[in-house]
């Protein structure tokens, strides 16, 4: 039937056809510039790591980078797997973080100047470097309280 045969018998606007599915959100670009900045670094120093990370395979959660030897997931802020505004959003994202930690994992979250600054990469260095060097304790091993 026509659009206008329609409106004429029934006197009412047809219903708009809509996508089911909503696309994922589309990132912004000081996160692309970031994300390369980063895959540069880890590349360049030879450090083992993981893109879009998905650490529980039946949920849709992912983190942008996951250093294997540190069992740390990194995520960039502004990314379209990172936290957004809302409730739900909020929620969710708080669950991911709490059943990565469950998991055993590290989480840092990296803002893009962070990351662009070189802060990331010596930091990640250094972490790497203190798991190295043998024990990583905060509190001296000769203390007994």
């Amino acid at each position: 039937m026509e659009l206008n045969a329609y409106k004429t018998l029934t006197q009412k606007v047809p219903p708009k056809k809509k996508p089911r599915t909503r696309p994922l959100p589309k990132a912004k670009e000081k996160y692309l510039e970031a994300e390369e900045a980063l895959f540069q670094g880890l590349e360049e120093h030879l450090i083992g790591y993981e893109r879009k990370f998905q650490f529980e395979h039946t949920k849709n959660w992912r983190f942008d980078f996951y250093i294997v030897k540190l069992r740390l997931l990194i995520e960039i802020a502004g990314s379209p797997w990172a936290v957004g505004r809302g409730g739900k959003k909020i929620a969710n994202a708080f669950n991911k973080y709490d059943l990565a930690e469950d998991m055993g994992y590290r989480i840092e979250r990296l803002e893009p100047h962070q990351i662009e600054s070189g802060y990331a990469i010596r930091w990640i260095q250094s972490q790497l470097e203190r798991l190295d060097n043998g024990t990583d304790q905060t509190i001296s091993a000769d203390r007994l309280d």
